[in-house]
This record gives C-alpha cells, structure tokens and sequence, in this order.
C-alpha cells in the first residue's frame, strides 16, 4: 500500500522526477527550435527549395510523444489489466488506470500536434484518408471510453474487470497504428520509419532522443503521480474517507515507520519496471 507521510502525491523522489522534467523540457526546447537545422532540400531537377522547413522542429516533439501515447501507454494499461484479472488486488487496477488516463493526454497532444505540422507541411490540419492518422484517433476514443467506462456506478470490483477487459482491448489498435504506413502505403501520407533506416545522424537524431527520453521521464512522472492519487480513492471507496482522514492524520504525527517506507518504495519500483520494460520493447520498432 502506498503510503505518504507528508501530502497525497508529492514525494523527494517525485518532485526530483518533476525538476528534471522541467530541465529536460527546458533543454529540448533550445536543442529543437534553435540548434538544429530546417529541413530544407533542392528539388533534383528544377533546383527549388523543398521540405518541412521550420515545420520539422515540431517533430522532436510530436514522434516522442507518439511513442508514450498510441503505444507504450495503452501496453502499460493492458499489462496491468492482464495483472489485474489474474491477481485481481488494487495495485494493478489502479496502475492500468493511471498509465490509461496519462496515456490519453499524451494521445490527444498527438493528434494536436500532428495536425499544427499537418497544416504547413500537407497544406491539410486532417487528412481522413490516412490510416494512421485515423487509427491514432480510434484508439484516442478508445482510451476516453475506458475512462468514460471507469465513471460508471458499479462495484469497485465489477468495474476493475469490465475496465480491464476494455484495456485489454486497446491495445489491439497499438500494431495496427505502428504497422499501417506499411500495410497501407497508398492510403497514407505518413512516411516509413526513420528511427531505424540510419537516415537520421549527429544533432538531429541527439536531439530526437532527448526526446523520448523526456517523454519517457515526464510519462513516469504524471503516472507516479495518478497513481497516487488513484490509490488513495481506493482506500476511500474501500475503507471510507474518514477512515483514511484520521490514518493521514496519524501518519503526519508520527516521523513515518520503515515499514511505511518500504512499502512506499517497493510499490514504485514495481511500476518504475513495468514502465522501463514495456518501453524498451518499443524502441526497436521506431515509430
């Protein structure tokens, strides 16, 4: 059980992991709208100048984020929905709640972003003839149905299970969006992968990684911190709020027990790993 001696959701290690998101923002801003180069080419045969332009700076940005939202997050959420139809204990149903919700903003962020680079660079904010596009914003929907389904009056356990079959669900649509600039290469107007074809080099891809690994430390952060937020809901819903008021009270009184921290730091480690793996398994595959 998550335990906090001092507030709900603040802790040194979290508010360690909120400073360095700060600075990496801070970091990838300059390194993404000042250092790097436009994308700028010569057409081969009439010598015009051709590409994003300034446009591709929004891409440091955007393929990261595309990366934690469509696909690590919706894993994250099915992983632990996987977790909690087998262990059925809290833990896991809040973990697929968390990684769900953070997950859902990073996906509409996505499709935002994707659109403000759409405009200049497709001379379209939406283009519904492009599969990934599309996809991206069916798997969105399903993600705000999972939180819509989580609204839903029920038995706390009834609605873990019919939640967790849903974000089992959801991440169906995480292969398809990744794979359908291949299977459907003429109804798209994405391009193939380039985190993998070795086209990107020396600052640009420095630059793209910075990147995901901020979107990756900022992901870890808000779920750190929903996760919280979402445990202590249940110990509402399961033990009453006054109950948990006057243990909130007790805990501030006392200076916090060994037991209290170790709990504290066992339940994080867990979700820290569940994190690391389920992105890793993604790098490989580019976006």
């Amino acid at each position: 059980m998550f335990k906090q001696n001092q507030g709900v959701t603040s802790s040194p290690k979290s508010r360690l992991l909120g400073f360095a998101t700060l600075l990496g923002l801070i970091t990838l801003f300059v390194f993404a709208f000042f250092l790097t180069d436009p994308d700028i080419r010569l057409h081969p045969t009439t010598g015009e100048e051709i590409g994003q332009f300034d446009a591709v700076r929004l891409l440091y940005l955007h393929v990261p984020m595309a990366i934690i939202g469509p696909y690590l997050a919706p894993l994250v959420g099915a992983v632990a929905s996987v977790g909690y139809l087998i262990k059925r204990t809290p833990w896991w149903d809040v973990t697929a709640h968390a990684a769900i919700e953070v997950g859902a903003i990073f996906c509409g962020l996505v499709l935002v972003q994707g659109s403000i680079w759409g405009r200049p660079v497709w001379n379209t904010w939406w283009e519904w003839g492009d599969v990934r596009l599309v996809t991206t914003l069916v798997l969105f929907l399903m993600l705000l149905g999972y939180l819509a389904l989580r609204q839903v009056p029920a038995n706390p356990e009834i609605r873990a299970k019919r939640a967790s079959i849903v974000g089992i669900i959801t991440a169906i649509n995480i292969p398809i969006i990744n794979r359908s600039v291949e299977w459907w290469e003429n109804n798209t107007l994405h391009q193939k992968s380039s985190l993998t074809d070795g086209k990107l080099e020396n600052l640009t891809l420095f630059t793209l990684f910075l990147g995901l690994i901020l979107a990756g430390v900022c992901y870890l952060w808000l779920m750190t911190h929903r996760f919280r937020v979402g445990w202590l809901q249940t110990e509402i819903e399961n033990e009453g709020a006054m109950g948990v008021l006057q243990e909130r009270i007790a805990e501030g009184k006392s200076s916090g027990s060994e037991s209290d921290i170790s709990d504290n730091t066992k339940g994080e480690f867990k979700c820290l790993i569940l994190v690391i793996f389920s992105q890793v398994g993604l790098f490989p595959s580019g976006y």
